[in-house]
């Protein structure tokens, strides 16, 4: 008798293999079994009709202070994720001194926009090197399994004190200090290493991060490192517009590293990055492209980060006042009227592009509604066409979308990933040996992004709903969540429903699956909200053997633990 049979779904095991109807056994926390008829067990689950795909391995994500506080780390353990990777963009809290605590939550804040409030209220800080954060978060419980990668800002911080602070440059010592800690971490389990040369992320004042741009020599010692310790993956964020100057020096980190460096990619330039792709490895290197599968958007609200009259001296006013007494001002007549006509003169006109996008983009923004559509149209569903069809001015128009629900509705701002106005660059990139599905953000960006939800987005829109163009076929999405990412980051135990691999698993009403409209919630610490966003259809997901959620909802399990790079990398093959 097996502890648990999962049966006759259509398995979908994540090898790209054609779906096949069996039952799933499940001892401890492996597959023993894939195949029609088998033995019973202790717990079963019901399949029929359903479809069976292994857990979802999400790659980017920032977690690191969450998973200190939250054990479930919704919203990605809702969207059938199991793995998750944090430690991306260079930013994070190990290794920390205590001197160093309140910068680093600085930096997180402005950078990745989780409430500082809500980081002080949380963070235990019951570690200061890396290796004692890894003990720190394998001691707590866990819904999936945590990956973390070494931020570049945090052991830069660490070694170099206040000189690092001031952006000085790292002497030799510094660097063979950095390297060794580096090692360290690695050596106890870390997955990787990350670091980004960007002019995108800046301090509130406007500076950029120190060490956005550190040598580039910094950078290659620390990719020495990895290579000494054996090993690891290298996350590297730098400017969309700068790849050409980039893809060298990224190719000299993996041949230096002799691991894989993976960077971000959309719409942007991306022949040139898939040629890079493969440019690298011909000399000998491997990089990585992590695209989205839909636009990088942005969630308008009056209560969200952003909304597109959050300027306007009318609206400034009420900020400091209860959500009740704003609503109130904000649904009488004449500080709409006041509002839109503080929007009506020229200094919106000058405002650099992303600042206007965000306050006058409305052939940009669609209203959020149940059921989102992630592929719109916008000579049809844009607030500006829509406008325009009502005979209203746009900026009235998407006043009025917001004041709905009690002021609690939405907008939907589409930015990267979208520039020609729908998704028809994805099946392009996913079809690319070199790339994979990634940049959920799980966890950052908290009151104006949601985008941990993309899982669930794969799986309806693009092997099932897309009617803009091309769908993919259900089998190569699943693997493009499952297997792909897993291998592309060492995770060789996971990704396969195949005898051997790791019990995670999701039971899906395929057929059913829906994606609800993302709603702010209040559950920070200290209080301090965010976006989160469910989907019916997950009919139970499994970690490790054990069942975490049923129907969307927590069964009580906490199975996930601490990924070991080392443990994972000598997996079932």
């Amino acid at each position: 008798m097996h502890d648990l049979v999962i049966r006759g779904g259509l398995v979908v095991d994540g090898s790209g293999a054609e779906p096949v109807q069996a039952d799933v056994a499940v001892e401890g926390d492996r597959v023993v079994a894939v195949g029609p008829g088998l033995g019973r067990g202790v717990e079963e689950i019901d399949a029929t009709g359903l479809i069976v795909t292994p857990g979802f391995v999400d790659l980017h994500t920032h977690y690191d202070a969450q998973v200190t506080w939250d054990p479930i780390l919704a919203p990605s353990s809702w969207h059938g994720v199991t793995t998750v990777v944090m430690g991306n963009c260079g930013v994070g809290f190990a290794p920390a001194r205590r001197e160093a605590h309140s910068w680093l939550i600085e930096i997180m804040e402005d950078v990745e926009e989780i409430p500082r409030d809500a980081m002080e209220a949380g963070l235990p800080w019951n570690w200061e090197s890396f290796p004692e954060y890894l003990d720190a978060l394998a001691a707590r419980s866990h819904t999936v399994d945590i990956a973390a990668q070494v931020p570049h800002i945090a052991l830069r911080a660490y070694v170099m004190g206040d000189r690092a602070v001031r952006d000085e440059p790292a002497t030799p010592a510094d660097l063979g200090e950095m390297g060794q800690l580096l090692e360290e971490a690695l050596r106890a389990g870390a997955i990787g290493y990350a670091c980004s040369r960007t002019d995108a992320h800046r301090l509130k004042d406007g500076q950029l991060v120190p060490g956005s741009f550190v040598d580039r020599d910094e950078l290659l010692a620390m990719s020495e490192a990895v290579g000494r310790a054996g090993g690891g993956q290298i996350q590297y964020l730098g400017n969309f517009g700068d790849f050409d100057a980039d893809l060298p020096f990224l190719t000299e980190m993996s041949r230096r590293s002799g691991s894989s460096v993976h960077f971000l990619m959309s719409d942007t330039n991306w022949p040139a990055r898939l040629a890079g792709i493969e440019a690298a490895a011909a000399q000998g290197a491997s990089l990585v492209g992590h695209f989205p599968p839909r636009a990088v958007g942005n969630v308008l609200q009056w209560r969200a980060g952003r909304n597109p009259f959050m300027d306007r001296p009318s609206v400034l006013a009420l900020a400091g006042l209860p959500w009740p007494e704003q609503l109130a001002r904000l649904r009488d007549p004449a500080l709409r009227a006041q509002v839109l006509q503080e929007g009506n003169g020229e200094a919106e006109a000058r405002l650099p592009e992303f600042a206007r996008v965000i306050y006058r983009g409305f052939d940009r923004m669609y209203e959020v509604e149940d059921c989102p559509n992630y592929e719109p149209d916008a000579s049809k569903e844009s607030i500006a066409a829509r406008a325009a069809l009502a005979g209203q001015d746009p900026a009235a128009y998407a006043y009025d979308v917001m004041m709905r629900n009690n002021g609690t509705g939405m907008l939907y701002l589409a930015l990267a990933n979208y520039r020609a106005g729908d998704l028809s660059v994805v099946p392009t990139l996913a079809a690319h040996p070199g790339t994979v599905v990634s940049l959920s953000d799980g966890g950052a960006h908290c009151t104006r992004v949601i985008d941990a939800s993309a899982p669930s987005f794969m799986l309806s829109h693009w092997a099932r709903d897309r009617s803009r163009g091309e769908k993919l076929p259900l089998v190569e999405v699943v693997k493009s969540l499952t297997r792909d990412p897993a291998m592309a980051y060492g995770l060789r135990d996971r990704g396969l429903l195949q005898p051997g691999f790791l019990a995670d698993i999701n039971v899906i009403d395929f057929a059913n699956l829906r994606l609800a409209a993302p709603w702010l919630e209040y559950d920070l610490p200290a209080g301090r909200p965010r976006l989160l966003q469910k989907a019916a259809g997950y009919a139970a997901t499994i970690k490790s053997g054990k069942i975490t959620f049923r129907d969307g909802q927590h069964a009580g399990a906490y199975p996930g633990n601490v990924v070991r790079q080392h443990a994972v990398l000598t997996g079932a093959e």
